[in-house]
């Protein structure tokens, strides 16, 4: 144990002192930074933590309410982070495309961004100044850590994670990891050639896996210290309004994503096809995305425009607007990290339909939503159209859904829950605790650590409030 000795981490007595390491943390923006945003501003609610983020993210965090200096600090690696942001751009080829690209391209100028903490921080952590460091993001979990073994030199337990990452592409789908220029995934594994790569896995006192998959990843020279906690959380006051409408003909189903090939959206189109055009339901699509010409032209051919409104990209503080008016999230995607959407729709009480692979599947369960078995692509479209039109013949499978929905959601993937859950990890790491903690994986209902019971509380008391899914 390093610092005071009489740290805590789980609110009584004092409090662990935690340097937070959240290169994206923005609270203006969607995916990655906002989860470094929401996550870190509830690790603040329970241990005494100072963000350290990257100066694209001062602004917003400013405008937010933090004080730069006492609360966060910006470090600024633009010198290197412009160029390589530039050289992804023009070798992604196209806006949400080429992901492993813009990954393996940010470990370069994310090294130069902890080469940059150290040189700020570096004497703080020698003298004891914190009592753990904790990398928040990159999520990624081929993305290695410079920090790790100095702060293991220094007496500093590091903290990696929540990691997320490496679902493997599912057989029958070649043409969709083409179409979304994921040519470098195909030698993934050329990471562990990468400077610090063993450090920081020998290195860290602590790897919180997101995901089943990622646990995999790390099991073979982590397995001692490794925790999982979903990646993914939601916060509850930015959807503060639950679902009231009851299911009837035409069940009203919404996707919400970006339009590219991994997430589907043109095989629910192809599910739902004939369902549109009997009118048992009607399909929102909410995103953009290079797809939403081909999308658009198979709703011309199938004859099913009645029946399907394309919304655009709406702003992510709109998003609620239309869930709450939806009976069913479909999300077809074949290759989810994290599927917070299935999350935001939750929490709205609205119940998700997802594939069985990847992060959707750890999130939802057959009492709170329907998961489809992953396969090819005429299984997966058979199985959506299958449950669409179970539910749509009786709308009865949603409303019994929706309350599982809710619960599920605001009991076990708040941030606020998943903060003390970090707590926890913090304390085994400090040695206030003996035991690693557990809380299943994927997470188990009634299982997600001291104070779960308020939220889901909480969540109780807004399944009786709404008329819709109580």
């Amino acid at each position: 144990m390093s610092g005071n000795g009489s740290v805590r981490a789980d609110g009584q007595g004092k409090r662990a002192r935690v340097l937070l390491i959240a290169e994206a943390a923005n609270p203006e923006w969607a995916s990655v930074p906002l989860v470094g945003w929401s996550h870190s501003r509830a690790i603040a609610r329970v241990a005494d933590a100072h963000v350290v983020t990257q100066v694209r993210n001062r602004d917003a965090m400013v405008r937010a309410g933090l004080r730069e200096g006492k609360d966060f600090t910006a470090i600024d690696s633009e010198a290197v982070a412009k160029p390589v942001h530039r050289l992804g751009t023009l070798l992604r080829g196209g806006k949400g495309k080429g992901w492993t690209m813009v990954t393996a391209l940010g470990a370069v100028s994310y090294a130069y961004f902890e080469w940059l903490v150290w040189q700020r921080f570096g004497a703080a952590i020698r003298a004891g100044e914190y009592d753990i460091v904790h990398r928040l993001t990159p999520l990624s979990p081929t993305t290695p850590s410079l920090l790790a073994k100095r702060c293991k030199r220094a007496g500093v337990p590091f903290v990696l994670g929540p990691l997320n990452g490496g679902v493997p592409w599912p057989p029958g789908f070649n043409a969709a990891r083409v179409k979304e220029r994921e040519w470098l995934s195909y030698v993934r594994g050329l990471h562990r050639l990468m400077p610090w790569h063993g450090s920081t896995r020998s290195c860290a006192a602590a790897v919180i896996a997101g995901s089943i998959d990622t646990w995999k990843q790390f099991e073979g020279c982590c397995a001692g210290r490794l925790v999982y906690i979903a990646e993914n959380g939601v916060e509850p006051e930015r959807f503060p309004r639950v679902r009231t409408r009851r299911a009837q003909r035409p069940v009203r189903v919404i996707f919400v994503g970006r339009l590219v090939p991994y997430k589907g959206p043109d095989m629910l189109l192809e599910a739902a096809a004939p369902l549109l055009r009997e009118g048992l339901v009607r399909l929102e699509i909410v995103g953009d995305g290079p797809l939403m010409a081909e999308l658009k032209r198979i709703v011309a051919m199938e004859r099913i425009g009645a029946g399907v409104t394309f919304h655009g990209w709406v702003p992510h503080a709109q998003l609620q607007e239309r869930l709450v008016e939806a009976d069913i999230l479909a999300l077809p995607s074949i290759r989810e990290f994290g599927g917070a959407v299935a999350l935001e729709a939750m929490v709205t009480g609205v119940p998700a339909m997802v594939v069985a692979y990847g992060g959707p599947a750890e999130l939802v369960t057959p009492e709170s939503g329907w998961l489809v078995p992953i396969g090819d692509r005429a299984s997966i479209v058979a199985g959506f159209r299958e449950r669409l039109e179970a539910a749509a013949m009786d709308p009865g499978e949603v409303e019994s859904r929706a309350p599982a929905a809710l619960r599920r959601a605001r009991s076990l993937f708040t941030w606020d829950v998943k903060a003390r859950q970090v707590a926890e990890v913090y304390r085994w790491v400090l040695g206030e605790r003996q035991d690693r903690p557990d809380w299943g994986m994927p997470l188990r209902e009634g299982a997600a650590g001291e104070g779960a019971e308020e939220d889901g509380a909480r969540a109780s008391s807004a399944d009786r409030a709404g008329s819709g899914v109580a």
